[in-house]
Order: C-alpha cells, then structure tokens, then sequence
C-alpha cells in the first residue's frame, strides 16, 4: 500500500532484520527471554499474550517485530534519517519479565535501551497514542528519568489494571475527534520544551477508530491524521528524531485500520521532508 502511494519515492522500505540477542536483553528478564527462544513459555503467561495458535514461527515474527525497531534506531541515529519507523511494533503490553496483549517483548524499550547504550541517548520521549494504556513501558521505566512515558489511552478499556506513566490522559469511551485531539492539544508542547528530546518515539496505534472492535472510541481516519500531523509537527519544530511504531488496529473490516496505518507512515514520511515546521 505504501508503494502504491509513492512513499518509496522519497523513503526506503527494507526487510527486518531478527533482533540480536544482546539488544534483547537491554530491556528483558533473562530467563524470560530464554523460556520464549528456547519453547519452555509458562502456558499462563501464552495465554496473557493470546497469540494464537502458539507455533515455532511466532519466534521468528517476534524477533522481527523487534530487530525492525532497532534497525529503524539506527537509522535514525547512526544513519542521519530525520524520521525511521517500523510496520510493525509497538508492542507496548510487553513487561520486562512477562508478555500480554499480543505483545511478547516491549520493542519501544529495547530501542530506547539501544539508543541509550550506542549513542548516548539520556531524553527520550514515549509518546503512546495506541487507544490501551502503554502499561508496560511505563512500568518498566517507572522509576527512570531518562524515558519520559506519556499515554493518551481510553479510560475503560484495557488494560484493567493501568499502571502509572509519566503522565497519562486517558478519555471516555465515546470520545471523539474534538475531544480526544483537544486532549492531545493541551499537553502535547511542553513535553517537546526545553530541554527537547534527544529521541521521539511515536506508538501510533489506530485502533481508536470508531470502525475498531477494542477501541471504544468515536474517532474518524480524519481525527487520527490530524493526531498525526500534531505529533510531526511538535517533534519537527523541537528538532527530535522520531521512530514510528505501528501500534493496535482491529477494524471491521480490516482495511480501515490498513488505510489509517498507511497515513501515519505516509504522514511521516512528508512531514519530515519539509522544512515548514
């Protein structure tokens, strides 16, 4: 779909490579890590994850899911790129010990931890747009203040049990495109204010969508573009490289979450080649 826009016109779009084993350990438990590689996952925590059918091949995705994020790391902070992103990923239920909500290991904290351990990185700024709380970054940078995490979420919708972000803005059920972006609005610039981020990363789950069976907001694909174009334009003037994650979208059917994905990437890639910001 993005070729078809054009996006590859003016972005390179790349295969993902599996993530290393020592990047994965930055953010997660040991042993945890080596009871999912090695098949030996506790049949309750496969279940809290709710992949399914649980299949050998699940590795093989995961390890991409991840080694996309940090390729994008890369790109961005050792390759000169203004904005990466990955087209998959987000997958921000992950803690450093256990998986939940389709997520195994929590991509956005590994690519924090790369960009911590290969360039220095000590501002980074989690911006989690996904309609469910980011329950497990903020848990498991909760007591770190080098990962600012900031969740706009839908207040009834899960996880039950939130944890606590650096700040979190969560909305009714119902809400929509005014009240969810004046939301946004309000809190969205002092986050990007001196002293600015060093690195950005962007959940941008679409499953706020009123089409969307788990997100139990109103939004319209217009709503969540114009979400996008706020977080651009507030990481462009601040002057932050900025990973794009995918996040949620369950749609029915299906492709009104592709077509919203394929605007937060192509939003991307065109708000960044420009210098009107």
């Amino acid at each position: 779909m993005l070729r078809r826009r054009g996006v590859d016109d003016v972005a390179d779009i790349r295969d993902s490579p599996p993530c290393a084993l020592a990047d994965l350990l930055l953010a997660h438990d040991a042993d945890y890590v080596s009871a999912f590689l090695e098949g030996r996952l506790d049949p309750r925590i496969a279940r809290r994850i709710g992949l399914r059918p649980w299949t050998d091949r699940i590795v093989e995705r995961t390890l991409k899911i991840l080694g996309g994020s940090v390729a994008a790391t890369h790109a961005l902070l050792g390759g000169g790129a203004a904005v990466a992103g990955n087209l998959a990923g987000g997958t921000h239920h992950a803690f450093r010990a256990t998986g939940a909500g389709y997520c195994v290991f929590n991509d956005i904290a590994v690519a924090a931890e790369v960009a911590r351990r290969d360039y220095g990185i000590d501002r980074v700024l989690v911006v989690d747009l996904d309609v469910h709380q980011g329950d497990g970054t903020a848990a498991i940078y909760e007591n770190d203040p080098s990962v600012f995490t900031f969740s706009v979420h839908c207040a009834e919708n899960f996880p039950l049990r939130k944890q606590r972000s650096d700040l979190d803005v969560p909305v009714p059920q119902g809400t929509g495109d005014a009240g969810y972006l004046s939301a946004l609005e309000e809190v969205l610039d002092p986050l990007f204010a001196d002293p600015a981020p060093q690195l950005v990363i962007f959940q941008a789950g679409v499953d706020g969508l009123a089409e969307d069976h788990l997100g139990r907001l109103q939004l319209s694909r217009a709503g969540l573009k114009a979400r996008n174009e706020l977080v651009y334009r507030a990481a462009r003037r601040a002057g932050a490289p900025t990973l794009v994650l995918m996040g949620g979208g369950y749609s029915r059917p299906i492709e009104h979450t592709i077509e919203a994905l394929g605007d937060v990437f192509e939003q991307a890639v065109a708000a960044f080649a420009t210098d009107e910001y």
